[in-house]
């Protein structure tokens, strides 16, 4: 009776509370860094994409040798650039960048490269196509298809050029003149009909080989000759309907571009050859004033 009315001992439970289970609050950590990285790349390419090209090649030069930059060695720095530099000078605001390697990443980087590039392959596309039309035609011509192998057309960095060449015994023009073979106006007259098909203009050159005048260079020479045979030619496709207004450029070059230069007389170096502009090529020769004109040149 006695154990039974003898005090019970007491328990006392404890339980740990642990807030969020086995994680805790460390994502929130994980998580606010996250948003912190994100906010400063998105503030990153919000500066780049507001930047000029100048700009971007000093930050370029900045980050590939910061110590350059820092201790201002030459060919660093830009003088549009965040960063300062340049020179011993370290106070200087006037950068080294080469100005053509601005001019460089300012073109690559300019919205309207997407439409030069296809102004450019709509352009070769047409040059392409008259090419063919060309050869179409002197396949067509009876007249023409015995001299098919003294026509040579081909794409070059300035257009679609047109060779017209001397081959052993079928010459172009009469021996040191200017006047042309019959044959040579049926072909001038064929191929001007068909360059009226594009816009872009023409420029016109006259060749011969090295085989001096008597007179040599004092006189009447090969450089008259070859301009000479030129506007000859620019006449004849007029005649053969060329708009007159597609010459920009008659050029009379002597024997200083020869089309074999291992073989200086052979008849194949008296040409005239007739290209059909680009837009490049055109701005190239517009650039300083432009119009039809008549030039000796002495080079190529």
């Amino acid at each position: 009776m006695a154990e039974e009315l003898a005090p019970r001992p007491i328990i006392v439970k404890k339980i740990k509370k642990i807030v969020g289970g086995a994680h805790g609050g460390a994502w929130k950590i994980a998580y606010a860094d996250f948003v912190t990285a994100m906010m400063a790349f998105f503030l990153l390419m919000w500066l780049l994409g507001s930047v000029d090209g100048g700009k971007l090649v000093g930050i370029a030069e900045y980050f590939k040798t910061p110590l350059q930059v820092a201790m201002g060695t030459p060919g660093t720095g830009d003088a549009s650039n965040i960063i300062k530099g340049g020179g011993k000078d370290l106070t200087r605001e006037t950068g080294q960048v080469q100005k053509s390697a601005v001019e460089q990443i300012n073109k690559k980087i300019t919205p309207e490269t997407p439409a030069r590039v296809e102004r450019e392959r709509k352009e070769l596309g047409q040059l392409t196509q008259l090419k063919a039309k060309i050869e179409k035609a002197i396949e067509a011509n009876p007249a023409l298809q015995k001299f098919k192998k003294q026509l040579l057309l081909d794409i070059t960095t300035d257009g679609l050029r047109i060779q017209i060449v001397d081959a052993q015994n079928r010459p172009m023009f009469a021996s040191g003149k200017a006047d042309l073979q019959p044959y040579t106006r049926t072909i001038l007259h064929e191929i001007g009909q068909t360059l009226n098909d594009v816009p872009n203009k023409i420029s016109l050159s006259g060749h011969t080989d090295a085989t001096p005048f008597p007179s040599g260079d004092t006189g009447y020479s090969n450089w008259e000759l070859s301009a000479d045979r030129a506007n000859a030619s620019r006449r004849e496709l007029i005649a053969g309907n060329m708009d007159a207004k597609k010459v920009l450029r008659v050029v009379g070059l002597s024997s200083a571009v020869l089309f074999d230069k291992k073989a200086p007389h052979s008849p194949i170096n008296r040409r005239i050859s007739i290209t059909v502009m680009n837009k490049a090529a055109e701005k190239a020769v517009t650039k300083d004033g432009g119009g039809e004109e008549l030039i000796f040149n002495s080079g190529a």
